[in-house]
């Protein structure tokens, strides 16, 4: 769990590799370890001095005075970016989010998540920052690379935040269409589907949440009683792609409705067909584009 290649440096972080290997030979930003076969590795110190240099490349500093200063100095840097007056960027925000989940740390998720809603208002938090770091979670432990206790530490936190942000919407307008939300069986991420219901309501539609690990025979049984107007459901876990096509498929004919919107990793959306009434969203900003909502 504490040793990482330079790809999933880059995954992580957002710094290529190629970056990387030039931060370390001009400024001996990283001193990775070498395996046998002289292949670099890291631990999760140099991971989150990495994070901190990242976060703080848009803050004035040029790149070689970043990659020389000692850990601590840049994790003070990070700390006066909290305060300071001209806004942080996003990318500062995502990886001190990851470097929290790290280290289980709740008051830093708290400070960096409070931080953001000043600076960028709920929705921007949860499309910008939050969903972007959690992206980036989820391929660390996707990869071993980040424990499961760290992953659900920061999923869950993220989660009453969502449900926090959910409760605070108005009512949604009677007569608005109705959305049903669903993870289908060993679906169990529930972050992005958690995201959908929040802007969905942010447009003042209904929404009826299942949330994960569904059954087929529920998600019929909720079609019939309650007559929705659209379906959400998004895939996770890597299953085979002839399963999905055949559970979308199967979706589709015993759901009348006007669109089931399917969410996914985009790449898997080119091996799959939409077939009627299917509509892939490979992001945030689609949904929301979809709902009306203004650009961000």
């Amino acid at each position: 769990m504490d040793s990482f290649s330079i790809s999933e440096l880059e995954q992580y972080s957002g710094i290529k590799s190629h970056t990387i290997r030039i931060w370390e030979k001009r400024y001996q930003a990283l001193s990775p370890n070498r395996s046998s076969g002289n292949t670099r590795q890291y631990d999760s110190r140099q991971l989150k001095r990495l994070l901190n240099i990242s976060g703080l490349l848009d803050s004035g500093y040029r790149v070689s005075e970043l990659c020389t200063m000692s850990d601590e100095v840049l994790r003070s840097l990070s700390s006066k970016m909290l305060v300071a007056k001209t806004p942080a960027p996003t990318e500062y925000f995502i990886s001190q989010l990851i470097s929290a989940a790290l280290t289980y740390d709740e008051s830093q998720f708290v400070n960096i998540f409070s931080h953001c809603l000043l600076r960028y208002g709920m929705r921007d938090t949860y499309t910008q920052v939050l969903y972007p770091a959690l992206n980036r979670i989820g391929l660390m432990w996707l990869n071993d690379t980040l424990s499961t206790a760290n992953e659900h530490f920061i999923s869950n936190l993220i989660r009453q935040k969502l449900f926090t942000a959910i409760d605070s919407l108005p009512p949604a307008k009677p007569g608005s269409p109705l959305w049903i939300l669903f993870l289908p069986e060993n679906e169990f991420h529930e972050i992005g589907l958690l995201l959908a219901y929040y802007l969905i309501r942010l447009s003042g539609q209904r929404v009826i949440y299942l949330g994960g690990n569904v059954p087929k025979s529920s998600v019929r049984s909720a079609v019939k009683d309650l007559k929705p107007d659209n379906l959400l459901l998004s895939f996770v876990h890597h299953d085979l792609v002839l399963n999905i096509q055949n559970y979308i498929d199967r979706l589709r004919k015993d759901s009348p409705v006007n669109k089931i919107f399917v969410a996914a990793n985009p790449e898997l959306f080119y091996q799959l067909k939409p077939g009627k009434k299917i509509q892939f969203l490979g992001s945030a900003e689609e949904l929301g584009a979809h709902l009306l909502l203004p650009a961000v």
